[in-house]
């Protein structure tokens, strides 16, 4: 009987939208419906996992080779919450190195250990930093290591920039083998005008919105205690939005090559919405009517 191959897939974001939270939130969810999961996070922070274990520190793979040469998976590895496999990347001592180039040292060495034929993932999901998608950060979507990837972004003007930054790396390397586009993820919809905006740039990028995650205190006061909605409010409206996210990750397999803006059609998009956004504010047309 052929083994079933795992999902992997890489999630990115401009750093400070809720990258992480998602992913982990995702991760909780997931494993909470019974599968296999392993996060690994790729941002020098370090912090992807932190609420899938409670907020504790964990040894990251960079650190350990400069410090064992050659670790064991145990040594760079946690069981977080539902039996998530937590890895954390990490990144080069401040001011010396590429952070990006971490990732592919860290891949590379949990490739030779057998991380994946040992612990045997339903889906791998990589927790990438979008601010600059240098050739490091490209890896997961590069190198053919992610099958697909998702874009959490939220209105805001530089989440969308980022956004659309990483389209044109995934519209670069697809054609190639890289990773296809699974879809954009809608975060921290807050106005009456967000969601359509969002939606409006999917349609201008011929890509398309998965999921729309609410701005939510049940967020910020599940990680005050270090932990996931999915395991701090698990009855909450914002569990099941995760919930729901993660059965889409888990299950679809529809994926598409962007169509990214360029510098122009960007800023003058942006000045659309910005006077759109001004009229809903100011009363002057209705928010539906927005788009």
């Amino acid at each position: 009987m052929t083994e079933r191959k795992p999902k992997h897939i890489a999630i990115y974001g401009k750093g400070g939208i809720g990258k992480s939270t998602t992913t982990s939130n995702i991760s909780a969810a997931l494993a909470e419906a019974g599968y296999r999961v392993i996060q690994i996070g790729c941002d020098p922070k370090s912090d992807s996992t932190n609420i899938l274990r409670g907020g504790d520190d964990l040894p990251t793979v960079l650190d350990s080779l400069r410090e064992r040469g050659r670790p064991s998976i145990a040594d760079v590895s946690a069981t977080g919450f539902a039996g998530v496999l937590c890895i954390e990347a990490g990144g080069p001592v401040p001011g010396v190195g590429c952070a990006g180039r971490g990732i592919n040292a860290a891949v590379d060495l949990l490739h030779e250990l057998n991380l994946f034929e040992e612990f045997k993932p339903d889906v791998v999901l990589y927790d990438v930093l979008g601010d600059v998608v240098c050739g490091g950060f490209a890896v997961p979507i590069r190198n053919g290591i992610a099958e697909s990837a998702f874009v959490v972004t939220s209105s805001d003007f530089m989440a969308i920039f980022a956004a659309n930054n990483l389209f044109k790396a995934i519209s670069k390397y697809a054609p190639s083998g890289g990773a296809r586009l699974g879809g954009v993820i809608a975060n921290s919809i807050q106005t009456p005008y967000a969601a359509s905006l969002i939606d409006d740039f999917a349609a201008r990028t011929g890509t398309k919105v998965v999921g729309y995650v609410p701005r939510s205190q049940a967020v910020a006061q599940s990680e005050l205690y270090g932990k996931t909605v999915i395991e701090a409010q698990p009855r909450s409206e914002q569990a099941e939005v995760y919930r729901a996210l993660a059965r889409h990750i888990a299950q679809s397999h529809d994926s598409s090559v962007p169509k990214p803006l360029n510098g122009p059609a960007l800023k003058g998009w942006a000045r659309e919405w910005g006077d759109r956004v001004f009229g809903v504010e100011a009363g002057i047309v209705a928010p539906q009517e927005a788009i």
